[in-house]
């Protein structure tokens, strides 16, 4: 069982940036995509990110496209979220996934049912 613990959010003002970072335990991630999910209030948990075992295939929802970087440190067993420019819209929990069931697939996930281990979540405020 990956255990995942998200960090890095907080309340920041228009045009600032953040780093979230999601430290995995009890198993090295190394073999599994893994993906950053977010869910503002009376919204579904959309996927923001995701990034293969390896870092070679990468996906961002068109929202955060040139704002947003994944990646990876599999000898951290850490992946990141950089956010940068951030706007109000980007306001919400943020969730770091794992996708447990595969191992070293080319597939980059992004539908939540595809993973199987979750963190808590960190909450990110943008006032503008």
């Amino acid at each position: 069982q990956v255990q995942l613990v998200e960090s890095g959010g907080g309340s920041v003002q228009v045009g600032d940036s953040l780093r979230l970072s999601c430290a995995a335990s009890g198993r090295t991630i190394r073999a599994y995509a893994m993906g950053w999910f977010r869910q503002a209030p009376g919204r579904e948990r959309d996927c923001v990110a995701a990034i293969s075992w390896s870092g070679g295939w990468v996906y961002y929802t068109d929202s955060v496209k040139g704002r947003f970087t994944i990646s990876r440190d599999n000898a951290k067993n850490t992946v990141y979220l950089q956010m940068n420019s951030l706007k109000p819209e980007d306001t919400a929990v943020y969730y770091c996934a794992a996708q447990t069931s595969t191992t070293y697939s080319q597939f980059v996930p992004v539908r939540e049912g595809d993973y199987g281990s979750w963190g808590q979540g960190t909450q990110v405020t943008v006032s503008s």
